[in-house]
């Protein structure tokens, strides 16, 4: 026992040594392995080959030890297709119409509130009454002037007349006719500039009564009779007003895909807390770029819903890219080496058939698929499943 304890120990020293010299030996021989990193590739193919031409004789020699040689695969015809791509982001959903309501004069002190919260209203109902005591006082007051005015101005004008009736009989003299007229035409002003003061004291006692803008729901409402309304304070909005029945999606873009999405640009909307999915375009891509988020915005019309609120959040993709007749295969089949990506395709000879290596040129990816743009073409069949092992020449057969 003693002995063996000792062999292992040995064992491990001898391990740890070698371990410890490797590093130098490594930096040291990269050269090394990186020509027969090269003598293997080139050994491999000159491999394959060999194995072709010897898998060539054994058919023709021995063809049932052929067709038992043969590796099953499964392949997947190519038919072109239309291949879209697109920028998948998260967005916002909100209400093309929000009302902030406010007085359309320098607001005032609550009397009424005429809506509770999450009622729904209509454009021009009455909202809330402000304190209009002192508007209908100068309205009084105006209205109470202007009578008085209409008293004299009656009286001006019947003097007036009988000066001009005397005038025109050669009686009394031109002065008191003058004097007549020019009374009643001051009463005249005086009267126009009261019913202009009625007018903007009406208008007060109006600016009491506050109205929505639009139709929709109420979903802020932060004020009580007798605060003070004012429309929007430092805590924000007082009265909001939402109309569900227009919605939109709003979305951040990276300004990276400035050059890819443009106002029109389709786009498929998902909101997954309601399991619904809509197609529209963008209506609205903002020009300018914001400086903290480095992106800009975008707008796309939603339908009217009504399980769709403002603020839920929505899954956004833009279509960036598509082609019409596109080949596209499964991500997963495409390989790469450092001649570049390929895959297998089959290909028939003399009534057999051989696994046959294409290199490729590859486009966007999407959804798992991958856009072939040269090296494969319409009907030919791609090897799906097998592929891992397969050589450029080896005999296959298709699993039905």
């Amino acid at each position: 026992m003693k002995l063996f304890y000792q062999a292992a120990i040995l064992v491990v020293f001898l391990g740890t040594l070698a371990a410890c010299g490797g590093g130098g030996e490594t930096a040291n021989n990269l050269d090394a392995k990186k020509k027969e990193l090269e003598k293997l590739k080139s050994d491999k193919a000159a491999l394959d080959a060999k194995i072709t031409t010897l898998q060539e004789e054994i058919m023709k020699a021995d063809p049932s030890a052929a067709a038992a040689a043969a590796k099953q695969v499964s392949v997947l015809k190519l038919v072109p297709g239309e291949f879209n791509h697109y920028i998948e982001l998260q967005g916002i959903i909100d209400a093309e119409d929000i009302s902030y309501v406010s007085p359309r004069g320098m607001g005032g002190q609550v009397k009424s509130i005429n809506v509770k919260l999450g009622d729904r209203v209509q454009k021009g109902q009455l909202i809330l009454k402000l304190d209009d005591a002192i508007a209908r006082t100068q309205l009084a007051s105006a209205q109470q002037g202007a009578e008085g005015i209409k008293t004299q101005l009656a009286l001006a004008k019947n003097l007036y007349q009988r000066y001009k009736n005397l005038w025109d009989q050669n009686i009394g003299s031109e002065v008191q006719l003058l004097n007549a007229k020019n009374n009643v035409d001051a009463l005249e002003n005086q009267l126009k500039q009261m019913n202009e003061n009625i007018r903007l004291a009406q208008e007060q006692v109006n600016f009491t009564s506050v109205y929505s803008d639009v139709s929709g729901v109420v979903d802020i409402l932060s004020v009580r009779v007798g605060e003070l309304f004012q429309g929007v304070t430092a805590a924000g909005p007082q009265i909001r007003i939402v109309n569900n029945s227009r919605l939109k999606t709003v979305v951040d873009i990276p300004e990276n895909y400035i050059t890819k999405v443009r106002k029109g640009s389709k786009v498929v909307v998902s909101v997954i807390d309601v399991n619904k999915e809509f197609n529209t375009t963008l209506s609205v891509v903002t020009e300018a770029i914001n400086a903290s988020t480095r992106s800009f915005t975008g707008e796309a019309k939603l339908p009217t819903d009504g399980t769709l609120k403002p603020k839920q959040v929505a899954s956004v993709k833009i279509l960036d890219y598509s082609a019409a007749q596109a080949i596209a295969v499964p991500v997963n089949l495409v390989q790469s080496d450092d001649k570049g990506k390929y895959l297998y395709v089959t290909e028939a000879k003399n009534g057999k058939l051989y696994a046959k290596r294409k290199t490729i040129v590859t486009g966007e990816s999407y959804g798992g698929k991958i856009e072939v743009l040269s090296g494969l073409a319409a009907n030919e069949e791609v090897v799906t499943e097998g592929y891992q092992t397969l050589y450029e020449g080896q005999l296959i057969s298709v699993l039905k």
